[in-house]
C-alpha cells in the first residue's frame, strides 16, 4: 500500500497554513452549502426531491449542504438550474471573513490583504424565516397579508425600543 504524504503546507503571513486540510470543510463550500440549502427550503423542496432532480442520494445533498463535499462546477451549474437561480446566487452575501478562506489566499498568493469582518449569522439562511416566508405569501387574501405584515413590522418596533 503506497505511503500518504503530507499535505502541502504554504508559508502565508499569519503562519503555515495546510493547503486543504482533511476533515476540514472550507468556509466558502459551507456558505455555497447554506445557500443552497436556503433556496431549496424556500421552494419548499426536501433534500429527497432535490438528490431525485440531480440523481443523487439524499444523503449526498446534505453533505453539499453542509459544505462538507464541494460542489464541483458541472453540479453548481446543474444546482443553478433545478433551483432556478443564477451561478453567482450560491456566493452572494457572502462575508470577507469567509471570503477570506479561500485556498489562494490563505496560501499567501493575494497581493491584498482581505479584511477580517465581525458579522451575525444571517437570519435568512434560518430555517424559521424561510418558512415564515413561505407561508407570508402562502395568503391569498392580500388585505389579511398586509396586516399581517404591518403587525410583524409594529411587534419588530415595540421589541427594538424596549
Amino acid at each position: 500500500m503506497p505511503r500518504r504524504s503530507k499535505p502541502v503546507v504554504y508559508e502565508a503571513p499569519a503562519g503555515p497554513i495546510p493547503a486543504g486540510r482533511p476533515g476540514v470543510p472550507n468556509p466558502i463550500d459551507i456558505h455555497v452549502g447554506s445557500r443552497m440549502r436556503m433556496r431549496r427550503i424556500m421552494l419548499g423542496m426536501s433534500q429527497q426531491k432535490l438528490g431525485e432532480a440531480l440523481g443523487l442520494t439524499f444523503q449526498q445533498v446534505q453533505k453539499y449542504e453542509r459544505g462538507t463535499n464541494r460542489v464541483g462546477a458541472s453540479r453548481l451549474w446543474d444546482l443553478s438550474n433545478v433551483l432556478d437561480v443564477p451561478i453567482t446566487f450560491f456566493f452572494e452575501d457572502m462575508p470577507n471573513d469567509v471570503a477570506g478562506n479561500s485556498p489562494r489566499l490563505r496560501a499567501g498568493l493575494s497581493e491584498e490583504p482581505v479584511p477580517e469582518v465581525d458579522f451575525e449569522p444571517d437570519p435568512m439562511a434560518k430555517r424559521e424565516t424561510l418558512e415564515l416566508a413561505r407561508a407570508y405569501y402562502k395568503i391569498k387574501d392580500p388585505m389579511v397579508r398586509k396586516r399581517v405584515f404591518d403587525l410583524v413590522k409594529a411587534q419588530a418596533k415595540v421589541d427594538t425600543d424596549k
